[in-house]
Parts: C-alpha cells; structure tokens; sequence
C-alpha cells in the first residue's frame, strides 16, 4: 500500500535502495490511523522515555513486549470470558502495537499497574562512540 502524499513528496523513482524505508513510512501512516489502545509517549530528561499504555481489561500474562533493533513491538490476547454484556464499552480486543525506537535505545523495564503498562526506555550512547580526547605525543 502506498502513501499518495509520501509518494507525491518523494517520488521513489528517485530514491534507490530506499525501498525499506518508504515501506517503513507507509506503514507507520497506515497505523497513525489505528488509536488502540491509546497510549502516551512521554519524555523524563535527555535520555530517558516512557511509553504508557492503557490497557483495562487485560492481565499481565496476557501482554508481550519484545524489542527487535530499533523496533519496539506490544501486543496483547484476551482469551474473553464467558459473560452475557447488555453493553460492552470497555474493548479487550486482541491488538498489536509497534514502536519505531531511535538507534541505542532500549527498554530497560516495564511495569503494569492500575490498567496502564509503563515501558521505560532509555538512549545510552555506547562507549566507543561516546566524544573522547586524544593524547598529543
């Protein structure tokens, strides 16, 4: 599926090898449309995130955060139960949620509390590619 407003700006005809990148694009346009569950990204400092989640409904165990390179995937099963609802506003629809994380970050933990999932991430810049002196000799 192509994005016409990316396709219009970046015409691929004039990228080559990009291919993964404009997929990369048109998939995160098709899931900028798609609001569940709503979460919030939220940013403590220069080098630590959060991501929060709002998951009522669902039970730890039926939750699975992996971390791939760069892309940060949550989703979630709700096996149902068995109740009659009258009227049922509260969804618990099986979802899949990804993230796409700048390079050297990494979830360091996450917790589920009061319905809402909180991963923290942190960007930690390895020490090879962290500014260093030279020596002058």
């Amino acid at each position: 599926m192509t994005n016409l407003k990316t396709t219009a700006m970046f015409p691929r005809s004039s990228f080559v090898g990009f291919d993964h990148l404009f997929n990369e694009f048109d998939s995160m346009m098709k899931q900028a449309t798609d609001t569940y569950p709503p979460h919030n990204v939220v940013k403590l400092s220069e080098d630590s995130y959060q991501i929060e989640v709002a998951l009522a409904g669902f039970s730890r165990d039926q939750l699975t955060i992996e971390q791939d390179n760069e892309t940060l995937t949550i989703s979630g099963e709700n096996g149902g139960d068995d109740r009659e609802y009258l009227y049922k506003g509260i969804s618990t629809k099986r979802f899949k949620r990804t993230f796409k994380l700048s390079e050297y970050v990494f979830v360091d933990g996450a917790d589920f509390e009061d319905g809402i999932l909180t991963i923290h991430l942190k960007y930690e810049l390895p020490e090879e590619k962290k500014p260093r002196m030279i020596e002058i000799k």
